[in-house]
């Protein structure tokens, strides 16, 4: 998993690139002027709901609010990106509002796990490792994909060793480079540099400024940075390994079923449809909200 640009309504963390001129913001969804579709309860997803949230009236989520399209941070603070509307979208099925709380990635699924969040939404990948801690309600389709500066090489992703490449910590592409690095050293050959950011912001901008040449994140996400480069990042070869992002669930919560038939919901009335498109995501879209598909 895990991004941010220029203008402060579409990812604000990346002052220097506004003084280069690095990022063209005009495809950005949330400056159409598009709103988010409206939403009916579901009242027998409703009828799900455990009774402590019922009564709340509010689910909290924990998101890492660096890592457009898919979440980030508006001008005013809030957090927007398709991912947020899709979690609002959940929570007006169930007939509850969202608070999203905004934190690193890496502290999100033990919080979730430990009973302090609701749900993780911050595009998760659902894998066999996590769902030893958490559940996960599925959602989409993605994979990951290698972008680049102009002036770097092509990528070999099956020749990795002795590059440069930028990736946000704790996230499966951290993972994919981290086991690939050990190949290469295996194999008596060089490691793999992995320049590791707390955020995917810093981790794109190192590449649009010219001081990593490689970086490894989500298709959707290296898919928008390199739009919204103005021509400082390329794409690097197609996505691959794709895997499912889940909804992250505490293990065994009551909250699971309500969750997947919430989901399902929106799927089947268009409304999941409509936001995808909205933000150009489509692409990745699944047609059933299922339970651990992760491997």
């Amino acid at each position: 998993m895990r991004n941010r640009f220029i203008v402060p309504a579409a990812i604000g963390a990346i002052a220097a690139m506004l003084l280069t001129g690095c990022v063209n913001n005009e495809t950005t969804p949330e400056t159409d002027g598009s709103a988010a579709p409206e939403v009916a309860v579901d009242e027998a997803a409703a009828a799900l709901l455990p009774e402590n949230i019922k009564s709340a009236g509010v689910l909290t989520i924990g998101v890492d609010a660096s890592y457009a399209p898919n979440e980030f941070e508006a001008d005013d603070g809030s957090v927007t990106g398709w991912e947020v509307e899709l979690g609002d979208a959940v929570a007006a099925k169930l007939g509850v509002k969202t608070d999203w709380k905004k934190l690193l990635f890496d502290a999100i699924l033990p919080q979730v796990a430990g009973g302090t969040l609701d749900l993780g939404f911050s595009s998760f990948t659902d894998n066999a490792e996590r769902q030893q801690q958490v559940d996960f309600v599925d959602y989409y389709e993605a994979g990951l994909q290698f972008a680049k500066s102009p002036d770097a090489e092509a990528i070999d992703p099956e020749n990795l060793c002795g590059l440069s490449i930028a990736v946000q910590a704790t996230t499966t592409s951290d993972q994919y480079l981290t086991d690939k690095s050990t190949e290469c050293t295996n194999g008596g050959q060089s490691a793999i540099e992995i320049v590791k950011s707390d955020g995917q912001d810093e981790a794109t901008s190192n590449v649009a400024l010219g001081k990593v040449p490689y970086m490894l994140g989500d298709s959707p996400i290296t898919q928008y940075a390199v739009a919204q480069s103005d021509g400082k990042i390329e794409l690097a070869g197609d996505l691959f390994d794709s895997a499912p992002y889940g909804i992250v669930i505490a293990k065994d919560s009551a909250l699971v079923p309500a969750i997947q038939a919430a989901v399902q919901s929106l799927i089947d009335d268009g409304t999941y449809t409509a936001i995808l498109e909205k933000w150009g995501v489509e692409a990745g879209a699944v047609t059933s909200a299922e339970i651990n598909l992760g491997s």
